[in-house]
C-alpha cells in the first residue's frame, strides 16, 4: 500500500490531513483513475492519484489492494466527485454508493461488483 500522505492520520473514512478529511472517491483496475484524476481537476476539485504504480508488487500482495485509487483532497468535495466519476465514467450514481451483499449480508463499496467476503455478485 502508498504511504500516508504527508502530515496526515488515518481515519475509518478516509485520511486526515491539515483539517480536511481525504476521502477515496474511485477505484479502478485499468488505467481509468488517471482520466477520473482529470477530470475533476477540470472541474476544480483538488485530489490525489494513489497505487498508480503498485502493479509491480501483485505477486505478494492482494489485487484489489493495487488498483489505482483517486482521492479527494477535501472532504466537502466527495459528493461533487461522485457525480463528475458518474458522468465521465457512464456509471450510474448509485453503482458508486456502498451496498450490502445479499448472500452474506457484507457491506462492499459501491465500485465493486462482487462481494469481497462470499463472492456473490451485485444485484439489481
Amino acid at each position: 500500500m502508498s504511504a500516508n500522505p504527508v502530515g496526515a492520520a488515518k481515519t475509518s473514512f478516509g485520511w486526515h490531513c491539515r483539517g480536511a478529511v481525504v476521502i477515496r472517491v474511485y477505484t479502478a483496475q485499468t488505467t481509468m483513475a488517471g482520466n477520473v484524476q482529470n477530470v475533476l481537476e477540470a472541474n476544480g476539485i483538488p485530489c490525489v492519484l494513489r497505487n498508480e504504480f503498485l502493479s509491480a508488487g501483485f505477486g505478494g500482495l492482494p489485487t484489489l489492494l493495487g488498483w489505482p485509487e483517486v482521492w479527494v483532497a477535501n472532504d466537502s468535495d466527495a459528493e461533487r466527485a461522485r457525480q463528475l466519476i458518474a458522468e465521465a465514467t457512464g456509471t450510474p450514481d448509485s453503482a458508486t454508493q456502498p451496498w450490502r451483499c445479499r448472500h452474506c449480508g457484507e457491506e462492499v463499496d459501491g465500485i465493486f461488483a462482487q462481494c469481497w467476503n462470499c463472492g456473490a455478485g451485485r444485484q439489481g
